[in-house]
């Protein structure tokens, strides 16, 4: 099966390469970096490792997998994977075969699940993710462990979900469309590190705080609206 991959990046230079190398290119077939306004040598040393990278100016995470999305030629999968190298691409494999076996539509990289070393999620990240998985269970009455942006999709379902969340309501509304669509829904263990360099989102208490508060109203949208 045809797979694609699609980074979203941010001044990942001291990561990127690293990244680069670990994804199989025996699972992968083309890999798509997306430049949301990198001020430093990023997409330049993404190109020179093989990857097609492209340009999404206005800022927002939903907004560059968008970008991504569209640049896609019909692949039968697409893997979400971060560019800052806390995710382990070599286990791509895990996420790509339920789906390649016809078992799942949708499979989440959980972190809950799987290996992390110490600190590489924040307990704030923690706690967030506790929370919204709760929300989720009593508002749609499916049980998530994490809303990891490791994950792989079936080509046709992330057309049908109709992806529209532009910062970072993404994962979230990913989760809860393949819920209310009914799509297969698997989540598989996966390990995680500390990330190469500072987070945007979690690495600041304002940028923890607008997550928090997007991913909460995003929740209660699709519940409610």
């Amino acid at each position: 099966m045809r797979v694609s991959v699609i980074i979203p990046v941010l001044n990942e230079e001291e990561s990127i390469g690293a990244v680069l190398r670990d994804i199989p290119r025996d699972v992968a077939e083309e890999i798509i970096v997306v430049d949301n306004g990198c001020t430093d040598r990023t997409p330049e040393m993404a190109a020179a490792a093989g990857a097609r990278v492209v340009r999404e100016d206005r800022s927002g995470y939903g907004r560059a997998c968008l970008r991504g999305i569209a640049e896609l030629q019909e692949p039968d999968i697409v893997v979400f994977l971060d560019g800052d190298f806390s995710d382990f691409p070599q286990e791509m494999h895990m996420l790509v075969e339920p789906i390649a076996r016809n078992e799942a539509d949708l499979v989440i990289g959980s972190r809950s699940l799987g290996e992390h070393e110490k600190n590489a999620l924040p307990p704030h990240s923690q706690v967030g993710n506790w929370l919204a998985g709760i929300l989720i269970r009593l508002l749609f009455g499916f049980r998530y462990t994490d809303l990891g942006p490791f994950r792989a999709i079936r080509y046709s379902s992330l057309m049908q979900i109709g992806m529209q969340d532009r910062t970072f309501g993404w994962t979230v509304e990913m989760q809860i469309k393949a819920i209310q669509q009914g799509l297969r829904i698997r989540e598989v263990p996966v390990s995680y590190r500390r990330r190469i360099g500072k987070s945007k989102i979690s690495g600041t208490i304002m940028g923890s705080l607008k997550a928090a508060t997007k991913i909460i109203w995003t929740i209660l949208k699709y519940k409610f609206a």
